[in-house]
């Protein structure tokens, strides 16, 4: 099989078929980020970095060979968390890159599979336009199902579908992963939470606040941030923490030692701007494959 991953990140797709013992005989990577480069080629030497997304059309593939694509295209615009332009925002826009070259494959070859992944919060009218660009309604997952970690998002792929509904429309037809009961205690190396699960990682856990008492108040008003406790009782102390490296990695579903060769905060970079990995995994076992 041959493979191309467009905002390919840390290369949690990669990983995926490697976990599942499906072979990639060519696995080509468009991404600009240098240490989401470097993790990738630590961990999967044989990747083939095409670089920049803009530049599709001067990447030497032979692209009828192409039997994957997958994607996910950036979310920043898309998101609650974010300036909610939508698609029509700089970043998020580029998703129709991914289209342009999805349909120049699909011309080569019809039976290419592909996977697109994007936010939860993004609003009703930009999923209505992604998914008639892509031809399929997706399905909804929250990575709390397999993982300590509440990730609510979309996915759309033509892996598995089934026409729904009074106008027959195409949608994806892989159900909701089973529930493993993961807890947020259960990741921590150390310490207590007060929640059951963690909220959502994010690009921005690179960026830690280093002043406790106004972590514990943004954790406190806020929410949408992690912390962990020294104590049970969960009240202001300066032991307070920020999420380290081994737990960001076991929310989304990596081994302790995933992230080895980079700091903290280039780790939390890109498992916060990434897929959890035992939802790929549970995506991609209902294609088949040789």
């Amino acid at each position: 099989m041959n493979v191309i991953s467009l905002f390919n990140g840390m290369g949690t797709l990669r990983q995926a078929f490697a976990d599942m013992n499906i072979k990639v005989d060519k696995y080509y990577s468009s991404e600009i980020k240098p240490y989401a480069i470097e993790l990738q080629q630590h961990h999967f030497p044989d990747v083939i970095q095409v670089g920049d997304i803009n530049n599709w059309k001067e990447w030497d593939i032979d692209w009828k060979t192409i039997d994957f694509i997958g994607s996910g295209s950036p979310c920043q615009d898309l998101s609650a968390a974010g300036n909610r332009v939508g698609l029509n925002g700089k970043k998020s826009s580029l998703f129709f890159v991914f289209v342009e070259i999805l349909n120049h494959v699909k011309k080569l070859n019809p039976n290419v599979k592909f996977f697109q992944e994007n936010v939860g919060s993004a609003n009703t009218y930009d999923v209505g336009v992604m998914s008639r660009e892509l031809g399929v309604y997706p399905v909804r997952f929250n990575s709390s199902l397999v993982s300590a970690q509440q990730r609510d998002r979309y996915y759309w792929t033509n892996i598995k579908t089934k026409q729904d509904g009074m106008f027959g429309d195409l949608v994806v037809d892989i159900p909701k992963p089973k529930d493993k009961k993961i807890k947020f205690q259960d990741i921590l190396t150390s310490g207590y939470t007060n929640r059951e699960k963690a909220r959502c990682i994010l690009e921005s856990e690179e960026r830690p606040l280093k002043d406790k008492y106004k972590l514990f108040k943004r954790y406190n008003e806020i929410g949408m941030i992690n912390i962990v406790f020294d104590k049970e009782d969960y009240s202001f102390t300066e032991n307070i923490r920020i999420l380290n490296k081994v737990e960001l990695c076991r929310l989304q579903g990596f081994s302790d030692n995933y992230c080895d060769i980079l700091t903290r905060n280039k780790s939390a970079s890109l498992l916060g701007d990434g897929w959890t990995l035992p939802i790929i995994i549970h995506i991609l076992s209902f294609m088949d494959y040789e």
